[in-house]
């Protein structure tokens, strides 16, 4: 009989935080079509012509600054996950894969393969569906899959933002963080409008139907905002929070092209205006800490915040390998396992 196998895949890495390893790990990940969707001609003389060459002496400091004594957080966090979920299901391989950088898809699926895997599921560790996420990950290793001439009967986690396997455990990770004066606000990771559009086939609705994103139709059934909009609801009913305890706006911008609004730098600086002092901030598109949560937020945006002439913001932890999320996921497997049983 055949064993059941997992391949976690999450976006990437550098190897190291240096310039030479952030250079090659941002040239993989911004020459994905599925990325920066312009025609291949602009998207090299954008990446390798103005990108790689400023971005890296940027960015490597920041990576270093975060950087954990087992590597970057990214893959330590997603190696944590992997491994509970090993121990928890002894007779299901469980492998990491990254999109960009090691370890890498390829790897992941050689190893399943290789432990005798003939049911694979692929399960993208984004709660979101998007172009940029989902979509590139199970297409790569879709790939690598008929690379390598390996043909296991395949499932697909699929997107969950309204799981409550998912959304309990988010919700429970904000609760302690939250008092009287506190103002919650999710901060999703940004995404091109081009993008969202692309998921609208009537082309009708996206960007032309007011509040979009928080109209439930089948036009947006895919739609990165009206997901992240979903997330949002559910984790503010769980809550109990009234409509002016919180807020919701998309991070890591890159680019002079439109994105999904409003930015969170702009929404803080507007809370800030409002006379609020306290902020919380989650990152539920995240999964697992990394530069975007560590940096991007616990650094870059506090210390903006405190320029604006606010007084405390916090930053929520990713799920990272928390049991409560450990538990959420390891049924979200077994119930698409399930759910190939009886289909």
């Amino acid at each position: 009989m055949g064993r059941d196998g997992i391949l976690l895949m999450n976006v990437g890495t550098p190897d190291e935080p240096t310039i030479e390893s952030v250079k090659s790990y941002l040239k993989e990940f911004l020459l994905d079509p599925d990325v920066i969707d312009i025609p291949a001609p602009l998207r090299h003389l954008l990446v390798r012509g103005i990108i790689l060459r400023t971005r890296p002496k940027k960015i490597a400091p920041r990576y270093k600054s975060i950087w954990m004594e087992d590597g970057s957080p990214l893959r330590v966090y997603t190696q944590r996950i992997c491994d509970k979920l090993s121990l928890r299901m002894d007779d299901t391989s469980c492998e990491v894969g990254m999109r960009y950088g090691n370890p890498s898809i390829r790897s992941g699926l050689e190893s399943l393969r290789d432990q005798g895997v003939t049911r694979l599921l692929l399960a993208p560790l984004f709660p979101h569906y998007a172009q940029a996420t989902t979509e590139s990950a199970t297409k790569h290793a879709y790939k690598q899959l008929k690379a390598m001439d390996w043909t296991p009967e395949i499932l697909e986690l699929g997107h969950f933002e309204t799981e409550n396997e998912f959304v309990e455990p988010l919700a429970e990770s904000i609760r302690p963080y939250l008092n009287d004066d506190a103002h919650l606000l999710f901060s999703y990771h940004g995404l091109p409008i081009s993008h969202v559009k692309r998921i609208d086939s009537s082309k009708k609705h996206c960007q032309k139907v007011n509040n979009c994103c928080e109209v439930v139709c089948d036009a947006n059934r895919l739609c990165y905002g009206r997901h992240c909009s979903d997330t949002t609801m559910a984790v503010v009913e769980k809550l109990g929070l009234t409509p002016d305890q919180w807020s919701m706006s998309y991070q890591s911008r890159l680019g002079p092209v439109k994105w999904l609004e409003p930015a969170t730098t702009s929404k803080v600086e507007e809370l800030v205006e409002r006379g609020i002092k306290n902020i919380v901030v989650v990152a539920p598109a995240f999964l697992a800490d990394g530069l975007e949560t560590l940096e991007e937020l616990d650094i870059e945006l506090r210390e903006d915040f405190i320029n604006m002439g606010g007084e405390h913001l916090t930053v929520v932890k990713c799920l990272n390998d928390s049991d409560h999320w450990i538990d959420g996921l390891e049924s979200l497997i077994k119930r698409r396992f399930r759910k190939l049983l009886v289909s």
